[in-house]
Parts: structure tokens; C-alpha cells; sequence
């Protein structure tokens, strides 16, 4: 997910400077799409990420390698499927979004060579969160970085250069995402890792898949709703305001995946940390390494909200020097982040019951933000006062999920902070919460 709201955030500076607004409207008409895939390939990851990360704390290896050899299969699975849908939905899907036909077209032009690249993008993904399931965050970190570097250097030279716009920072994405395939393909193969993919474990274990998926779940609806809620929101701007607003959210989006990314990096860092002292019985490492994330994304959040209050102009201008864009912009992004300081909160809760394989409380938390209270605001609100409804729908939606977090984290409170329970309670800790 970081990875690909890095490229759509690098992919968005170089077209609004290079094709302008409309370009920044296809790219954020086509980011839905986006977001499925990242859906798909997040589920797979996180979800398989924490089932090995547990059967590691176990010392349960063997295990772990049955995991991982089925979580390959279901990457090329995901592959082909992706290349498929390709050609047969693509076209048919941009059409229920509304735009006019030169937002649309350049939508697909974009998105086209980015599905067809599903392979890469699901590999290095799912990838990436086994390797720090197993605990080397270093490499984690440098197939995110490498990649990310490629595409910063790639996207003026197809997009400016070569004069292909939208499309070719869609290329420029998918040939970054193809170097870091090599580079993890060779990783497992050379015996640095601890996991193995064996071939004759790669035949479908439903028990296995089954697992994963559950796990995995509250990942996938989570970036569903956030793909449903974008389309809904897109929508909504179209007819209330046009497509010039979809862009100014487009702009507007981009600012918000760069203050989640740290929150969402520090996730996916105490994610492993957690699920591997949780099935290893250290359940004093696994209570510090939550409060630590827990101080660290709420100091982070005030940071956020005071950029957004403080020097919004600065951060519209990042991405574009339209003054129309830029004065629209600076708007919705104070109401949009008016009680940012709530969001920390919000990221950590979702994804450490996801770590400790607690799946029904992370779905219900991933899914009330943007399903439970952000849709049906902005249908509510929209109609009533226009584009203004869609961004006040936002801190109302931040304040109503944080409530939520807010009780969970106080109703299983000695599920995260054993020290809190006798000892004899400590022992029943795996199997109480299920």
C-alpha cells in the first residue's frame, strides 16, 4: 500500500505540472481501481504476514514455509486474473464513474498498463510484509526505497520526455514494480531468508488459505471501502461541482497519503513485533512495542494537523501552481483535517487486533471510517450544501471512528497490556479475544 500511494503520489506531481488538472481528475478517477488491487494484495500480505509471523514465535518453520509456498500460488493466481480483467472490465467499470471523455480516456490510459502489471504489484507487496514478518526490516525497507527511487526517475523521462502523459507514468509504475520482483525473487532463492518456497507446498491448503484470508479480511475491506468511498465521493464532486473539484481532491488526497504514510509505516513495523512475542508467550515486549506506536502516531497526528492549519497554501503548491486548485484546495484541506489529530489512533487500533489474528473487531474497525459514517455523510450532506457537505463530511466521519477505537482499545485492555491480569489469567491470553 505504501508503496503504491508512493507512486500515485510522484505519478500526480509530474502530471499536474505536465498535463495539468485534467490529468490530475483521470489519475484520481482511476485510483479506485488502484486501491482494489492494493486490496487484494494487502489481504494476502498482512493476513499471511501475521499467520507466519505466529507460527515463527512458535518455532513452527515447517509451518511457516506451507504458508508462504501457498501465498505464491495465490500470486500468480491474482496475476492472471489481473490480466484478464484487464481486457474485459476495464472499459465497462471507468464508465459508471461519469467523467467526460477526455478525463476518461486518459483514466484508461493510465490504469490499462498498470492491471496488466498485477503480477508485479501483488508479488512485491505480499513480499514485502512476509519479509518483515520474519524480521528483516532493512531489506523491507530497501525493496520500498529502490523501486520508489526508479519511478521518481523514470516518470519525467516517459511523461515529459517522451511526451506520453498520464500512460507513461503508468509504465514508469509497473517497470519499478518489475525491479523489485527480480531483486526478492533473488533474495528467497540465494537462502537468505528463513522461509522457503517449496513447490511441492504450493498445492492449494484450504485450511492454509482459509487462514490467510480471514486475517487478511479486515485488510482487503478496509482498502475496498476506501475504493468505494473514493467512486461515491468522485461522484458526488462531479455533480455538485464538476470535474475541476475532482481534481482539487485528487491534489487534496495526495497530501493526506503523505502524512499517513509514517503512521502507516510504524503499523506495518510494530505489526510483526506484536503477532510473533504474542505466539511466543512475550507478552511484556508485545505491551511496549504498542504503547511506543500508540505515542509516536499520536504525536505525529498533531504534527499534521497543525501543517494543515498552519501552511496549507505551501502544501497545495507541492503538486500544483494553479491559484483556482490551490485556493479551492486550501479550503478542503482544513475542514478535511480539522481533527487530524484523531488519526493515529484510528491506524493502530485496526491493524494490532489484525496482528494478533483478532478478525472481527479489525474488519468492523476498518470498515467504520469510511463504510459506516464517511459514505453515508457525504450522501447526506452533498445534496444539502454541495461540495462543502463532501469535505465536512470528513472530520465528522474522524471523530465518529475514533470514538469506536476508542472503545475497543478500553474494552480489551488487558488483551494488549497482560501486566494488567493476574498470571493465571496471562496463560489463557491466545485463547480468550477470538
Amino acid at each position: 500500500m505504501l508503496a503504491m500511494s508512493v507512486y500515485n503520489l510522484v505519478d500526480t506531481i509530474f502530471i499536474s505540472y505536465a498535463v495539468g488538472i485534467d490529468g490530475v481528475a483521470a489519475v484520481t478517477l482511476a485510483f479506485p481501481l488502484m486501491i482494489v488491487m492494493m486490496a487484494v494484495a494487502g489481504a494476502l500480505g498482512m493476513g499471511g504476514a501475521s499467520v507466519i509471523s505466529r507460527r515463527l514465535g512458535a518455532g513452527k518453520e515447517k509451518e511457516a514455509d506451507h504458508v508462504f509456498s501457498n501465498m505464491m500460488m495465490l500470486v500468480v493466481l491474482i496475476g492472471v486474473i489481473g490480466v484478464i480483467g484487464s481486457f474485459t472490465l476495464l472499459n465497462p467499470v471507468l464508465a459508471l464513474f461519469g467523467a467526460g471523455e477526455t478525463v476518461m480516456a486518459m483514466a484508461y490510459s493510465y490504469i490499462f498498463p498498470i492491471t496488466m502489471g498485477t503480477v508485479f504489484f501483488t508479488f512485491a507487496f505480499t513480499t514485502n510484509a512476509v519479509i518483515r514478518a520474519e524480521g528483516n526490516a532493512r531489506f523491507a525497507m530497501i525493496t520500498m526505497i529502490i523501486p520508489s527511487v526508479l519511478n521518481i526517475i523514470l516518470d519525467p523521462i516517459f511523461i515529459i520526455w517522451l511526451n506520453m502523459g498520464v500512460q507513461g507514468a503508468a509504465i514508469a509504475t509497473v517497470i519499478s514494480q518489475a525491479s523489485v520482483t527480480f531483486m526478492v525473487l533473488k533474495y528467497f532463492i540465494s537462502g537468505n531468508s528463513s522461509l522457503h518456497i517449496r513447490p511441492a507446498l504450493m498445492l492449494p491448503a484450504w485450511r492454509i488459505i482459509k487462514e490467510v484470508s480471514v486475517v487478511g479480511m479486515p485488510a482487503f475491506a478496509r482498502q475496498v471501502a476506501g475504493s468505494v468511498m473514493m467512486i461515491v465521493i468522485n461522484a458526488m464532486l462531479i455533480r455538485y461541482g464538476g470535474e475541476f473539484y475532482v481534481g482539487v481532491f485528487g491534489v487534496v488526497q495526495r497530501i493526506a497519503m503523505i502524512t499517513l504514510m509514517p503512521m502507516m509505516g510504524i503499523l506495518q513495523g510494530m505489526q510483526p513485533i506484536v503477532g510473533y512475542n504474542f505466539g511466543a508467550r512475550q507478552f511484556g515486549r508485545m505491551s511496549e512495542a504498542i504503547k511506543l506506536s500508540l505515542k509516536v502516531v499520536t504525536i505525529f497526528s498533531f504534527l499534521v494537523f497543525g501543517a494543515a492549519m498552519v501552511i496549507p497554501d505551501w502544501l497545495m503548491r507541492i503538486f500544483t501552481q494553479d491559484q483556482a486548485v490551490i485556493d479551492a484546495g486550501v479550503d478542503a484541506l482544513r475542514i478535511i483535517f480539522a481533527v487530524a489529530f484523531v488519526i493515529g489512533i484510528q491506524v493502530i487500533s485496526g491493524g494490532l487486533y489484525q496482528a494478533l489474528g483478532k478478525s472481527r473487531p479489525a474488519l468492523i474497525l476498518s470498515m467504520a471510517r469510511q463504510v459506516l459514517f464517511l459514505i453515508p455523510l457525504v450522501l447526506i450532506l452533498a445534496p444539502v450544501i454541495g461540495v462543502w457537505g463532501v469535505w465536512i463530511a470528513f472530520p465528522a466521519a474522524d471523530i465518529l471512528a475514533v470514538l469506536l477505537s476508542l472503545y475497543f482499545l478500553r474494552r480489551d485492555r488487558k488483551l494488549f497490556f497482560p501486566e494488567e491480569r493476574h498470571p493465571e489469567e496471562k496463560e489463557n491470553l491466545q485463547e480468550k479475544h477470538a
